[in-house]
């Protein structure tokens, strides 16, 4: 296990969700399955309690804990995407299942996590800033998921 590592609490669904990020984005898997030694408030002995999983590199572990607590926006996983296509597949994949489209280029996925689908045009126009960024924020604003060819457009103004 990593010394750092992103803890998503879950009603119920953390090996479901893992598995999900796993066959989505690569450089993810699902390591370990922990099985829980006792009856606890959300669950008996032997339900799933924590999944070890890695997102894009990144290493997390989806923790059952019942429906005390919930997702939302203060946390979400950006994921960098090279084209319209790459960008397509995964706002398609998330929103695609059971998910719900948010606004400039945030959706969330069916447990609640949000992701910032971001083409890389996006990012340098905005490191680019003055006129170029404002032209490709404007933009931006007006959208769900990311068109990269109408960033690329306001880019050139």
């Amino acid at each position: 296990m990593a010394k750092n590592t992103i803890c998503l609490w879950y009603d119920k669904d953390a090996e479901a969700a893992a598995h999900f990020y796993a066959e989505t984005f690569p450089d993810s898997a699902v390591g370990a399955v922990h099985r829980a030694p006792g009856d606890f408030p959300s669950g008996k002995e032997g339900d799933v309690l924590v999944v070890e999983f890695t997102v894009a590199g990144v290493a997390c572990i989806g923790l059952n804990g019942g429906h005390a607590f919930t997702h939302n926006e203060a946390f979400s996983f950006q994921i960098a995407t090279d084209d319209q296509e790459e960008t397509d597949r995964y706002w398609d994949a998330i929103v695609g299942n059971g998910g719900q489209e948010s606004e400039c280029g945030w959706c969330k996925d069916r447990w609640g996590v949000s992701w910032q689908i971001t083409p890389r045009v996006l990012t340098e126009a905005m490191a680019a800033g003055g006129a170029e960024a404002k032209r490709a924020f404007d933009v931006m604003m007006t959208m769900k998921k990311i068109d990269v060819a109408a960033i690329e457009a306001a880019r050139r103004g």
